[in-house]
C-alpha cells in the first residue's frame, strides 16, 4: 500500500485527531493514529502525536488520584514541566506541541477558575488568580491573563512572581514601559522567586542568553539581569521611592554590605544584588535633584566593589 501524503495527513488523520484531543477523548485520538500506522501509514507528525497522547492519557487518567481541583492542577502544571524531557527524544512539529500545550493549560485553566468562582469576591487568593493568569498567557489570551495578574497584584502586593508574569504579559502585548517598570519591581524585590523558564519577553530572554554566554549559570542569572538591564539601558523605567521605601533601602544596602564582608563565598549572589540596590539609591537622588555629593558617595561604593561594572555604568 502506498504512503500517505502529507495533505492527506492533514484532512484524514491529524485534524479529526486534534480536534479529539482538544475534547479528551484520548482514546478516539490514538484509536485513528494506530489505525493510520497500522495501515502502513508513515508520517513523522502522528507519530509524534500518538506518543505525547498516550503520555497524556496516563497523566489524565492519574487526576482521580487527587481530591481537589487545585491538586488536579498543579499536577498537570508539574507534569507540563517534565514533557520536554520527554519530547526531547523526538522530532516533535510546532502544531503537534500547540496541541498538547493547549489541551493541558485548557483542563489546568478549568480547574483553577472553578476555585475562583467559589470563592468569595472579597477574599481571592492572589496564589490562584497567578495561576488563572498564568494559563491565561500560556493559551495566547493575554487581556485576560493581564486582568487575572493585576487582579493578584491588587490581593498580594510586592510579590516578585507575579510582577514577573505581570510584566511579561505585558511585553506579549507590546506595553514595554509597563513591563519594563514590572520587570524592574521583581527583579529588586527578589530575583529568584522569577522563573526564567516561565519568561516569553524577548528583552528578558536576550540578557539571559547574554549572561550564559559570560559563563553565568544557576541562581547567577536572574541576580545579575537587574544590573545588566541597567547597564545596557533596558529595565530603564524608573520612579521616586516614597519615604518609607527609601528607607527600607538604606536598611537593605547596609545589611547586604555587612553580609559580603562576613560572608565571602556568598559573593556570587550577593554582589549583583547590592549593585542593583546602589543603582536604584542613585536613581532615586537623580529623580528627587539630591546633593551629587550622596551620588558620588555611592558611585565610589560601586567602585570599589566592582571596577569592571563601575566602568560599564560611567561609560
Amino acid at each position: 500500500m502506498e504512503n500517505v501524503s502529507l495533505r492527506d495527513t492533514d484532512t484524514n488523520v491529524l485534524s479529526p485527531v486534534y480536534d479529539l484531543l482538544a475534547r479528551q477523548d484520548f482514546e478516539g485520538a490514538i484509536g485513528r493514529m494506530e489505525d493510520a500506522l497500522g495501515a502502513n501509514f508513515d508520517n513523522v507528525e502522528v507519530t509524534s502525536a500518538l506518543k505525547c497522547a498516550k503520555f497524556w492519557q496516563d497523566r489524565f487518567r492519574m487526576l482521580e488520584k487527587y481530591p481537589s481541583e487545585y491538586e488536579k492542577a498543579e499536577y498537570l502544571m508539574g507534569q507540563w514541566n517534565t514533557f520536554p524531557a520527554f519530547t526531547s527524544r523526538m522530532d516533535l512539529p510546532d502544531r503537534c506541541a500547540c496541541v498538547f500545550k493547549n489541551l493541558v493549560f485548557h483542563a489546568a485553566l478549568a480547574l483553577y477558575e472553578s476555585l475562583v468562582d467559589a470563592t468569595p469576591t472579597a477574599v481571592k487568593d492572589a496564589d490562584i488568580l497567578l495561576r488563572v493568569g498564568r494559563c491565561y498567557k500560556a493559551l495566547g489570551e493575554y487581556d485576560k491573563a493581564l486582568r487575572s495578574l493585576d487582579a493578584a497584584n491588587q490581593v498580594k502586593k510586592e510579590n516578585a512572581e507575579i510582577l514577573a508574569e505581570l510584566a511579561d504579559s505585558y511585553a506579549l502585548v507590546n506595553e514595554m514601559q509597563l513591563s519594563k517598570a514590572y520587570f524592574r519591581e521583581a527583579f529588586f524585590i527578589n530575583p529568584q522567586a522569577v522563573n526564567l523558564e516561565r519568561i516569553e519577553s524577548a528583552m528578558i530572554c536576550r540578557l539571559a542568553d547574554k549572561l550564559k554566554s559570560m559563563g553565568l549559570s544557576g541562581p547567577g542569572i536572574p541576580e545579575w539581569i537587574p544590573v545588566y538591564g541597567v547597564l545596557y539601558n533596558v529595565l530603564n523605567v524608573k520612579r521616586e521611592l516614597r519615604s518609607i521605601e527609601y528607607g527600607k533601602l538604606r536598611q537593605s544596602i547596609y545589611s547586604l554590605e555587612v553580609e559580603i564582608r562576613e560572608a565571602p563565598a556568598k559573593k556570587e549572589i550577593l554582589l549583583p544584588r547590592l549593585l542593583t540596590r546602589y543603582f536604584w539609591l542613585i536613581d532615586h537622588y537623580r529623580l528627587t535633584k539630591s546633593a551629587r555629593e550622596k551620588i558620588d558617595e555611592v558611585m565610589l561604593k560601586i567602585k570599589e566593589l566592582s571596577p569592571a561594572i563601575y566602568e560599564e555604568y560611567t561609560q
